[in-house]
């Protein structure tokens, strides 16, 4: 159990950092080059390092089952509802409101990890819970979007590779719980109640308190 507490109180001590989106940028000057990779590294950026909310439903979508082939299923649902939500956010369609959206995305990873000690197969339903919840990630993209603006002469090229970059630092998240987990183990008894279960449990944990601290801060 060392490895889940370290886990959750590296989290818990750092939480604040899940809230340090809000930068100014002055990109008039830029080229559209310039831009593009700006843009991208911002979207990288909102995943690693500030994004610990994400890298933990990141991680409870990884922890559920450990294979390739489930996960990429997951990751897909969950990048294509997200992506909706962002462009049609930042293109004007909806205005999802921040006090009501971060506590959202606190209670998604709750509930992915309470999913991951309660259910031991994959169910296909779980894809339609990954991506209802995606939307509301996504909203929570365009709202730290909308706080570094958009170039009007660059909008979607620069949309799409903030978007680009948000995927990167999901795919980096993935890369790194392969590692840190040990995923050859995947298929040992032993794997799902030492692994899956403590960190699941411990990701829900944290998650509480962000939901908590979102509804009344």
């Amino acid at each position: 159990m060392k490895k889940p507490l370290l886990f959750s109180l590296i989290f818990l001590l750092t939480s604040q950092l899940a809230e340090a989106h809000s930068m100014a940028y002055d990109f008039s000057s830029m080229s559209k080059g310039d831009l593009f990779w700006e843009y991208l590294k911002l979207g990288f950026q909102h995943i690693l390092p500030l994004g610990l909310d994400h890298i933990l439903f990141v991680l409870g979508i990884f922890l559920f089952k450990p294979k390739i082939k489930i996960v990429l299923l997951q990751v897909t649902c969950f990048t294509v509802a997200h992506s909706i939500t962002l462009a049609m956010a930042m293109n004007g369609f909806i205005a999802p409101p921040s006090n009501i959206i971060e506590p959202l995305i606190a209670l998604s990873i709750v509930f992915i990890g309470i999913e991951n000690v309660l259910f031991k197969e994959f169910k296909w339903w779980r894809l339609i819970i990954v991506f209802l919840f995606g939307l509301i990630h996504g909203c929570g993209f365009a709202g730290v979007l909308s706080e570094i603006g958009l170039p009007e002469k660059d909008f979607i090229s620069a949309l799409v590779s903030f978007n680009i970059g948000v995927e990167a630092g999901q795919t980096a998240v993935i890369l790194l719980a392969v590692m840190i987990f040990q995923t050859r183990f995947a298929d040992r008894p032993w794997y799902r109640n030492r692994v899956t279960i403590p960190v699941s449990l411990c990701i829900s944990l944290i998650a509480v308190y962000w939901t908590v601290e979102r509804v009344f801060s």
